[in-house]
């Protein structure tokens, strides 16, 4: 690096240099049957005509009233879509395919053992599992719209079933990633004031059986230490009518799904009309600050999103078998495994397991087996894949018309081996770029439309006007090579409403860096800010470069820094700590905790596994720490600061720059030392 002050330097500011990629253009016969192939769309969704260009989505959808007002900006940056307009999201995703699709699969879901049955969810069975789910959730356990429940599921048919149960009575849900600790869980239920929580007895990992009830008993111990009360614990089994789970059931606490929701098998309950400015469920994302934040998603925009996003981008059509290879934990999952892709009617595979499990073809023989022609996947998962089993693609005689990659940036040379081996060279290729708290797609080629570019997500999808600014708020051009903030200049219908119980938290990370007038109800005014660096080639495509805040991003799951750190002094033997990203070339990146001891505590490598294991069990097994570097004191700034900048270049093994401005340069080099000679 340059000979400026590490300290002063951020990543907006570092100039990047790579190789330009060639254009590839997408395969004749997919542009044939593309949903939209029509140039004239980059005119429809133009600034012009902004913000009306979204009634193209919204019109996708079923209203139970329109609409009389697509965008009201009277309360920047707290944008209201579709205003007026009354809708719910389970009848749109299930009750109206009913007349043309009700014996057509809705679901089809794969356990993790292979010798056991595929599950197919018809329509008119996936109508029958969410009317008898939503009335045991209103009758049984008494909630109704505007409650919050809280789902800690892995990836098994009851989750979107449950989904879909609450949208039907305008419960607002929050899922859970099934990975997430019991405590990461009580934390959220605490944060949304959730007093149900829903679970299952056991599920299948990498080939183990899981005990999750377990996992809900020190959720509900926790829960109860914050304060939260969880009057009801339902739980679905794995396996009718067995029990896998060694916790007993607590009387008057627990209880079986299959048996309490006895009495309303075969009964329906009519779908809430929901305002489209009603919430719709809860997402937490992790955040600097160490606590997580709740992106509250509304009803009617985030649907119309999911939908046009889902028929334009991810091309499904109702005849298409669709994969997502996501976890609905996370934002993906709840956009383009249910709500999306079943909006438009879609068949949407769910598969419970990992993906080497028993070995790297399985996922081959899944979509060869159900005959996938959209796959859809992280770059974590395809560098596994390609890292287990570089041939085995070959071997299986499945045909993608489209694949999409999403979660990070993909590497042109991880691209190319999804595009050569498993696209077998004929299939359009979608790099999508997104958050958590966006709802949908907001960076990717529309695939019959623009060629493919190895590693660059491409322009900003209709609709949506990006831009890169540096620190001081003065846009970065195209084709210079520079790396800047990549912002959202304009509202758009998937955007979360807010942090759910911290507006003030909402407008700070998201619109304060960058608004021109904070009295201005114009939305220009208000430019969204990603906290992603990206590049802009003169081309018009982005090459996201990842987070320039303090989240880490691993395998495409975020984890907050604070959240590893207060983790990681939960240790009474440490003093400070900092987390970091080191570049790992299978996940993209690990986290590394650096610590300093208090005064007369040795280092011991049993100390660092006590260290170890305490992230495991406050946040959960995906944050456990690659290495625990034990040093004398961590570099820090004149204010205190503690630059995991420097940290992180020399875990990566690079220049970690000037650092004579620091309080203590000298300890740059000590840990260098450590860290890189052992």
């Amino acid at each position: 690096m340059a000979a400026n002050s590490e300290a002063d330097i951020s990543e907006a500011q570092i100039a990047v240099h790579w190789k330009e990629e060639p254009l590839i253009d997408p395969p004749a016969s997919f542009i044939a049957q593309a949903n939209m192939k029509d140039k004239q769309i980059w005119d429809r969704f133009a600034e012009k005509n902004f913000p009306e260009c979204y009634k193209e989505y919204a019109d996708m959808l079923s209203w139970d009233q329109p609409w009389k007002t697509t965008l009201d900006t009277s309360k920047p940056p707290f944008w209201k879509w579709f205003v007026g307009g009354k809708i719910n999201a389970s009848y749109n995703c299930v009750d109206r395919h009913l007349a043309k699709y009700k014996n057509k699969a809705a679901l089809i879901w794969v356990p993790e053992p292979e010798d056991e049955a595929i599950q197919t969810i018809t329509y008119q069975e996936l109508y029958k599992r969410v009317n008898e789910f939503a009335l045991l959730l209103k009758e049984f356990a008494g909630l109704s719209k505007g409650d919050r429940i809280t789902f800690h599921l892995p990836m098994i048919p009851e989750l979107p079933i449950s989904m879909l149960a609450c949208a039907r009575l305008g419960i607002i849900h929050n899922q859970v990633f099934g990975g997430f600790s019991a405590k990461a869980c009580a934390e959220r239920m605490e944060d949304s004031k959730s007093h149900v929580l829903v679970t299952v007895d056991g599920y299948y990992r990498n080939g183990q059986l899981i005990d999750k009830k377990k996992e809900a008993d020190i959720t509900v111990e926790e829960a109860k230490k914050l304060g939260i009360d969880v009057k009801k614990v339902l739980v679905w089994r794995r396996h009718p009518g067995k029990y896998v789970s060694q916790s007993p059931m607590v009387e008057g606490r627990d209880f079986f799904v299959d048996e309490v929701v006895k009495p309303f098998r075969g009964k329906t309950v009519a779908p809430v009309s929901m305002d489209s400015e009603d919430p719709l469920f809860l997402m937490y994302t992790s955040g600097s600050t160490g606590r997580p934040k709740g992106a509250q998603h509304r009803t009617g925009g985030y649907l119309a999103y999911v939908t046009g996003t889902s028929k334009y981008v991810q091309d499904i059509h109702p005849e298409d078998v669709y994969w997502c290879f996501a976890d609905i934990g996370w934002i993906t999952g709840h956009s383009y495994i249910v709500y999306g892709p079943l909006a438009l009617a879609a068949t949407s595979v769910m598969y419970e397991g990992v993906p080497l499990y028993p070995d790297a073809g399985r996922p081959w023989r899944i979509a060869e087996r159900l005959g996938v022609n959209i796959f859809h996947t992280a770059p974590t998962t395809i560098r596994m894949l390609r890292k287990a089993g570089p041939d085995e693609p070959a071997k299986y005689n499945y045909h993608f018309k489209s694949m999409t990659t999403v979660g990070e940036p993909i590497e042109p040379e991880t691209w190319r081996w999804y595009y050569n081996t498993v696209g077998k060279k004929d299939a359009a290729i979608t790099d999508t770029w997104w958050q958590t708290e966006n709802g949908g797609f907001l960076c990717s080629t529309l695939p019959a439309l623009a060629p493919m570019k190895a590693g660059s997500a491409g322009p900003g999808v209709p609709g949506i006007y990006p831009i890169i600014y540096d620190e001081n708020g003065v846009e970065v051009p195209a084709g210079q090579g520079k790396a800047g903030n990549i912002c959202i200049r304009n509202p758009w219908p998937g955007i979360m409403q807010t942090i759910w119980g911290d507006p003030d938290r909402f407008v700070k990370v998201y619109y304060a860096k960058y608004n021109k007038n904070k009295d201005s109800k114009d939305w220009r005014d208000w430019p969204y800010f990603a906290g992603d660096g990206a590049v802009l080639a003169l081309d018009g495509y982005f090459r996201i470069l990842g987070r320039v805040d303090d989240v880490i991003k691993v395998a495409g799951h975020r984890l907050g820094t604070k959240e590893l750190e207060n983790a990681v002094l939960t240790t009474p033997q440490v003093a400070e700590a900092a987390a970091i990203a080191m570049l790992d070339e299978l996940r993209g990146h690990v986290p590394v905790v650096y610590v300093a001891l208090k005064p007369g505590i040795a280092p011991s490598k049993e100390l660092e596994e006590t260290i170890k294991a305490n992230v495991v069990t406050a946040l959960g097994p995906i944050a456990r720490p690659k290495s625990v570097y034990i040093v004398p004191d961590l570099p820090k700034t004149r204010s205190g600061k503690i630059m995991r900048r420097v940290l992180a270049s020399i875990s990566d093994r690079k220049d970690y720059g000037d650092v004579t401005t620091l309080a203590n340069p000298d300890i740059v080099e000590t840990i260098r030392k450590q860290v890189q000679t052992g």
